[in-house]
């Protein structure tokens, strides 16, 4: 068999190992043999018959049967995947009962373990009915006989602390204790199904806690006095409204009031540069001088980029104008399942790399600031990575907002990515072509589920309260979908095996570094951070070889980014640590950084002032003699894509 021929028989093997798990989808299966059966095809109509060409025609034959039956049997398994995922909120069952078997037969063999188990309980019991022995004697509150955690604030009310039901939720307290007790520190369960089982537990004892039912939480048994069980009425209202919105996939009342370029996003702009997969936002002065280095920011696609440009008085884009910046906007198209092939590379080159490009045609002779929120950070790290490695100088910095490089502590999300569990993801993308927006949100939900979901589901259902929406809050509800391709390659390069922060990520067939990068480094945490949590994102500071200012604001995820001058109750600690100076771990740096009161934005400000020339006149909007006309105005078309 020729050189040639042997090559076109591979053909599917070669297709197969460009799925990020290493093993084609049904339908890369099937095309893939197809196309190895057309090349054999094809050579042995043109070539002069001999027993080489007839294996060769034969073996092409036993491919595309063998992928034939390939697609069958994975349609099946993604089928059945797909179906059960339903009913698990994108859970994997096998992953969670791996966990459990682990558990099980390491603590039938651990009788120590057992037996502190037992003593834990009677002494939990004792402490239970002492407790209550002494409220019964007293007219007085009690002195609690355990606290909860300090984030738990759902027994901090007064009421609470009234007879029957201070017992009540002490009883489940210390009943909450002696769970987490039971699934930890058995010996040799592995760190994440330990972890996997206290986050199942966590579930089990939210939804039966005695807060989330009527005759057992007496604030809503007040409220129901009170009305005369209007409440009650006004609640069973509230949930037909959303089992019919959620029937209907219909977004929250109250979204109509905070629509994009007419409530929200409303900072003026053109949108200079369009492809398939973004639109890019140049925003108009509002100053008669600018500062000469424009900002690109690069948002997560995750989310509709106008988490940036909410209501003017806490848009960062309008902020950064106001500033005398010339700011770019990245704005991402929302996928389909026809751009279920789209790559992780594929976002950086027609995300970051065009947008570059098209800002040095508008900009021309200037070096860029770039700027990266959550995911978009870590694009914009593999993009200034590989640019460093191949001596590109566009950027004169980098900012990464809540954004990770490292992902060996993610926190809870930890908890969703292995290989049982991306196997299961896989099936649920395969069929649809992307990850939908209402997967995620259970996802991110669980992990606060007190604070997103049960504590939501009593103010809503049983106090028979509507909280008022508020732009962030409608934001939240304009979500976007994840590529099958990129999704899949994300988790396992970056969250699974964790290829950037240890050197083998890959940009055009070469591995890049973090330490590459020489730019000077503006890096923000927020401080209830559950999906980059700040010690995660502080990594940076060990990754890269540069200059690292390393911010920590309160606040979470969503909330610690968007917080505006004048935002009450909001502070930050800031400190800068020098290319050569000695590395320090995230608890000693909050315990030697003083925090200052109010908002980030003007530290940033600050630092980007520093790193910028003297003023200058404000560019043109776009650059039609480069081919950068202006397409029409912000925000565009893509943000408006359901």
């Amino acid at each position: 068999m020729t050189h040639k021929e042997n090559s076109s028989v591979v053909t599917l093997h070669d297709r197969q190992k460009k799925t990020g798990s290493g093993k084609a989808s049904p339908e890369q299966s099937a095309k893939g043999a197809r196309v190895a059966a057309k090349d054999a095809s094809t050579m042995n109509a043109t070539a002069t018959p001999n027993p080489a060409s007839e294996t060769a025609k034969q073996a092409a034959q036993i491919a595309e049967g063998a992928g034939q039956v390939t697609s069958i049997y994975d349609a099946l398994d993604h089928n059945m995947q797909s179906a059960v995922s339903r009913f698990t909120q994108g859970l994997s069952p096998a992953a969670l009962m791996g966990a459990w078997f682990d558990w099980a037969t390491h603590i039938t063999a651990a009788p120590g373990k057992q037996l502190q188990l037992v003593e834990k309980a009677a002494d939990k019991l004792r402490r239970q009915t002492r407790f209550a022995l002494h409220c019964a004697g007293t007219s007085n509150k009690a002195e609690p006989c355990i606290a909860p955690l300090p984030q738990d604030n759902r027994f901090s009310g007064d009421a609470w602390q009234t007879k029957p039901y201070n017992i009540i939720y002490q009883g489940f307290l210390l009943q909450q204790q002696w769970w987490h007790n039971v699934v930890t520190g058995v010996p040799g369960v592995t760190k994440q199904h330990e972890q996997e089982l206290q986050f199942l537990t966590r579930q089990l004892l939210d939804m039966a806690s005695p807060s989330n039912f009527l005759w057992t939480n007496p604030e809503v048994l007040a409220r129901t006095r009170e009305t005369f069980g209007m409440n009650l009425a006004q609640g069973m209202q509230n949930a037909l409204k959303d089992a019919q919105n959620a029937a209907a996939a219909a977004a929250p009342k109250g979204v109509e009031a905070f629509l994009p370029g007419k409530d929200v996003a409303v900072t003026k702009g053109k949108v200079v540069y369009r492809n398939r997969l973004i639109e890019l936002i140049q925003y108009a002065p509002l100053t008669g001088e600018v500062l000469p280095e424009p900002i690109l920011i690069v948002p997560a696609w995750i989310m509709k980029y106008y988490i940036l440009d909410l209501s003017q008085q806490n848009s960062l884009v309008r902020y950064l104008v106001e500033q005398g910046h010339t700011v770019f906007m990245i704005s991402w198209k929302n996928p389909d399942k026809g751009d279920s092939d789209l790559t992780l590379d594929d976002y950086r080159r027609l995300g970051v790399m065009e947008a570059l490009v098209a800002i040095g045609k508008i900009v021309p002779d200037q070096k860029i600031n770039a700027a990266g929120y959550c995911l978009g950070g870590t694009l914009l790290s593999i993009a200034a990575a590989a640019m460093a490695r191949d001596g590109d100088n566009r950027l004169a910095s980098m900012t990464l907002l809540a954004s990770q490089v490292d992902f060996t502590e993610p926190g809870e999300l930890q908890l969703f990515i292995n290989e049982s569990q991306l196997a299961f993801l896989d099936s649920v993308m395969w069929k649809q072509g992307y990850l939908d927006t209402t997967q995620m949100a259970g996802a991110f939900q669980m992990l606060s589920s007190n604070d997103l979901i049960w504590s939501r589901g009593v103010r809503n259902y049983l106090m028979g309260e509507s909280r008022p929406m508020n732009d962030l809050m409608a934001w939240n509800a304009d979500a976007t979908r994840m590529p099958y391709a990129m999704h899949s390659e994300y988790l396992r390069k970056l969250y699974l095996n964790n290829d950037l922060a240890e050197g083998r990520f890959t940009v055009d067939g070469h591995p890049i570094a973090l330490s590459d990068i020489r730019l000077p480094i503006f890096a923000v945490g927020t401080q209830k951070d559950h999906v980059a949590p700040w010690p995660s994102v502080f990594k940076i500071q060990a990754l890269t070889d540069t200059e690292v200012t390393f911010v920590l604001t309160s606040g979470g995820h969503n909330a610690g980014i968007v917080s505006e001058p004048g935002h009450a109750r909001r502070t930050y600690r800031i400190k800068t640590k020098g290319a050569m100076d000695r590395y320090t771990s995230p608890e000693t740096w909050a315990d030697e950084t003083d925090a200052h009161d109010g908002s980030w934005w003007e530290a940033w400000a600050t630092w980007l002032g520093s790193h910028s020339g003297a003023m200058t006149a404000p560019p043109d909007m776009g650059n039609a003699v480069a081919g950068y006309a202006p397409l029409g105005d912000a925000p565009g078309t893509y943000v408006m894509q359901k």
